[in-house]
């Protein structure tokens, strides 16, 4: 499994990663959208080896106190969704 989410995130496009986000309601500024795309381009790796070490507090400066909030749900839904596969 691993190697199938190494190869999608080494195609990942700044444009996917807004999609998703409007997709899910979340509508990111320009710089929200690279922090986001940079942040996960590189950490995926490690947010997926422990999800729980991801404390998404110490980005409240990168986001809008809306988009923190829903990202952070998001990310909860994620995790409890697809733990069982990583």
């Amino acid at each position: 499994m691993y190697n199938i989410i190494e190869r999608y995130m080494d195609h990942l496009t700044k444009e996917q990663v807004e999609s998703f986000a409007k997709k899910n309601n979340i509508n990111l500024s320009e710089e929200e959208l690279d922090f986001t795309y940079l942040f996960v381009k590189k950490n995926w790796a490690t947010v997926i080896a422990n999800p729980n070490a991801l404390n998404l507090d110490r980005y409240k400066d990168k986001f809008s106190e809306e988009n923190l909030i829903k990202i952070k749900k998001l990310c909860k839904e994620y995790s409890i969704r697809y733990k069982n596969y990583l």
